[in-house]
């Protein structure tokens, strides 16, 4: 069986479509839940009720007929939520409409479509050039009921007692071995943990997921529950995969989540995520912990470009939950984009959704009517279209490490770039009724005389004496400073 797994990986590398690593730095992924981006009879009014935990129509085909409204945003890759079988019960937790709860993992959820409209969505992407993100799961199956009374014939192909750890809650989740071997859910929905330390588990992950990524022509994994599988599994499932793989490890401690990209291509940026917080959650929050965190994580993780940045996701409060000031959620937002790493905006971020814990944070994005005059679909669309002219135009702009270059009590200002090619990003947590002042920006590596875009208020900007930049700031937007020779050819601040 090993034997045989490694010579269809082999087959594999001449097969596997272009989707490394280092092309997943250039992107900027727009991620949905399946259930709850778009239906395929492109209602904008079907009802969704976040508390009812019910599938409510999304499908494959809805992103397909809606291409148009992520990439308006600039946007060049999706990541959609579990394609696999799940559990049919309507349980007290409402129904696997997420994807998480899986029971076939060779067979796909009827409810967002077929294998041919999963084929058609990688399809519709790829004659955009833009890639497809597949979430996946590999640390557990998902059954209607107490873990120790668990059903094993339920499960394909894991159909036996013999593939699962032995059934024990996760009762602490900062000792591994409690976390690995133990089982998430409770007795409602319990999530039978995979033995993932057995050969056999292995050899079936392996070959299934390298299947799955050239059956549906996939670009790059979304993994969900990393730091609950042995750090060992992971070098062989990333390799098998052939593609860009980011880990989800649920962590804010830079020194427990960046080792993890020693098994794994990336991870999700949480040390960065709760400072970012910090920052702009109110108009007294403190650019200290920020400024410091971008270093760190420069310093401690293997490759801090091919993290993945965040605001939102569907495991965590919106941040228009937490403050309606849309101004905060522009710099907040701007941030991701502008840093180092990987973007990711989830859907209805644009929209300044504002539901708090799941399931409220999970809305159907189709009720915003996909609304392309937005303030945050406006400001999102500028700011991924300043990163895609930086990395055209540019000189390595992906892999120059992204560093802050000045700080006061609310003001921020970070560099990307160089010769040239940099970009300059000043963010404030001043707030919508922020004062108008000016900020002289120090180490921009810009000469006297340069002419210089602010591209969120279309202002030209002249470099002064010693390379310093002033830059006017006013209502608490942000500020993203490109060369004026970068925008040739691009629609940004064009008449």
């Amino acid at each position: 069986m090993v034997l045989a797994r490694f010579a269809w990986l082999a087959g594999l590398v001449g097969t596997a479509i272009a989707a490394t690593p280092a092309e997943w730095r250039s992107q900027s992924i727009y991620f949905m839940l399946t259930d709850r981006f778009a239906r395929t009879d492109g209602s904008t009014t079907a009802a969704c009720d976040t508390d009812e935990r019910k599938y409510c129509g999304g499908t494959w085909q809805g992103i397909i007929d809606n291409l148009d409204y992520i990439q308006g945003m600039g946007f060049t890759a999706i990541w959609i939520t579990p394609v696999t079988g799940q559990l049919t019960e309507e349980t007290p937790y409402g129904e696997a409409y997420h994807g998480y709860w899986q029971q076939n993992i060779n067979a796909l959820d009827p409810n967002y479509g077929t294998a041919d409209d999963l084929k058609a969505l990688a399809e519709a992407l790829h004659k955009r050039d833009m890639y497809l993100m597949v979430d996946v799961v590999a640390n557990h199956m998902g059954y209607d009921g107490a873990g120790a009374d668990v059903d094993y014939s339920k499960f394909n192909p894991f159909n036996d007692a013999k593939y699962f750890h032995t059934y024990c809650p996760v009762t602490d989740y900062d000792d591994d071995t409690n976390a690995q071997t133990c089982w998430l859910g409770d007795d409602n929905v319990s999530l039978p943990d995979l033995n993932t330390e057995s050969t056999e588990v292995q050899d079936i992950w392996y070959d299934w997921v390298g299947n799955l990524v050239s059956n549906y022509s996939i670009d790059g994994l979304r993994v969900d529950t990393v730091k609950h599988v042995q750090k060992d599994f992971w070098p062989g499932y990333n390799k098998a995969a052939g593609v860009y793989c980011v880990g989800e490890v649920l962590d804010g401690d830079v020194d427990y989540t960046c080792p993890y990209q020693e098994v794994m291509d990336g991870v999700l940026n949480y040390p960065i995520y709760y400072p970012l917080l910090a920052a702009f959650q109110s108009t007294t929050g403190s650019m200290t912990a920020l400024y410091n965190m971008i270093n760190t994580v420069k310093s401690t993780c293997k490759d801090s470009t091919l993290l993945g940045n965040f605001l939102e996701n569907h495991d965590n409060p919106r941040f228009a939950s937490v403050t309606d000031d849309i101004a905060l959620a522009k710099n907040a937002a701007t941030f991701t984009i502008m840093t180092d790493g990987i973007p990711i905006v989830y859907a209805g971020q644009e929209q300044h959704y504002s539901g708090g814990e799941d399931p409220a944070n999970r809305e159907a994005l189709w009720l915003s009517g996909f609304n392309t005059d937005s303030e945050l679909y406006k400001l999102i669309a500028k700011a991924n279209g300043a990163r895609n002219q930086a990395i055209s135009k540019g000189t390595n702009y992906t892999i120059y490490q992204n560093y802050p270059i000045y700080k006061d009590d609310s003001t921020i200002a970070m560099r990307k770039g160089f010769d040239g090619g940099q970009t300059i990003t000043v963010l404030t947590n001043l707030g919508a009724g922020g004062k108008e002042y000016t900020v002289s920006i120090p180490d921009t590596g810009f000469e006297a005389g340069d002419e210089l875009t602010e591209i969120v208020s279309c202002a030209t900007v002249t470099v002064a004496e010693g390379g310093e930049v002033p830059v006017p700031m006013a209502s608490g937007e942000p500020r993203i400073l490109l060369p004026a020779a970068l925008l040739e050819g691009s629609t940004l601040c064009s008449s």
